[in-house]
């Protein structure tokens, strides 16, 4: 299991550890390309887990609120990335009203891999292989920092709301529901 120690990262780090080095995802050399800084958060993932964002909050004794789950959906045939906390659901309207379009569903996880490059609960919003029309939900406003998957199970990136808005290109929406 690939654990790795509290480190800051930003682009004065770009020359290692794990915006360059071996166990650099697509998510974190993005950020370092970009100039983000960043704070890996990883965690040993237990292979029985399917509460992949309850297990991390859990895990990295942050509050689920904190804590964004990266969710694709098709909005009008299109897909789409909504990042809600793990305390609450993806609001499929609201997703949809907030990308000018109709109607949204959940994408089909298999199709969720093949365009982000990651694997269902270890899919970041960051670095993904196809750039994909992305909201992130008003709520991490509310918070200093956010984590969001690093590109692989057992791995978070801490950052500021604003710079995961940034490195995305998110537009901002209330699109999360309470569960």
């Amino acid at each position: 299991m690939w654990r790795v120690a509290k480190q800051k990262r930003s682009s004065e780090g770009a020359g290692a550890g794990a915006g360059a080095g071996a166990g650099a995802t697509p998510a974190t050399v993005a950020l370092v390309r970009a100039g983000i800084p960043f704070e890996v958060r990883g965690y040993a993932h237990a292979a029985a887990v399917t509460d992949f964002g309850g297990e991390a909050a859990a895990a990295l004794g942050v509050a689920p609120e904190r804590v964004f789950k990266t969710l694709l959906a098709e909005v009008d045939g299109v897909l789409a990335v909504g990042i809600v906390p793990v305390s609450g659901t993806l609001d499929l309207k609201a997703l949809a009203a907030a990308l000018g379009g109709k109607r949204a569903a959940m994408a089909d996880p298999a199709l969720a891999e093949r365009r982000t490059g990651y694997v269902v609960g270890g899919i970041s919003p960051i670095g993904q292989r196809t750039s994909l029309r992305t909201v992130l939900d008003v709520s991490a406003r509310e918070h200093g920092t956010v984590l969001v998957s690093g590109g692989r199970r057992g791995l978070d990136l801490e950052l500021r709301p604003d710079d995961l808005a940034r490195a995305t290109a998110a537009i901002w929406a209330r699109i999360g529901r309470a569960s």
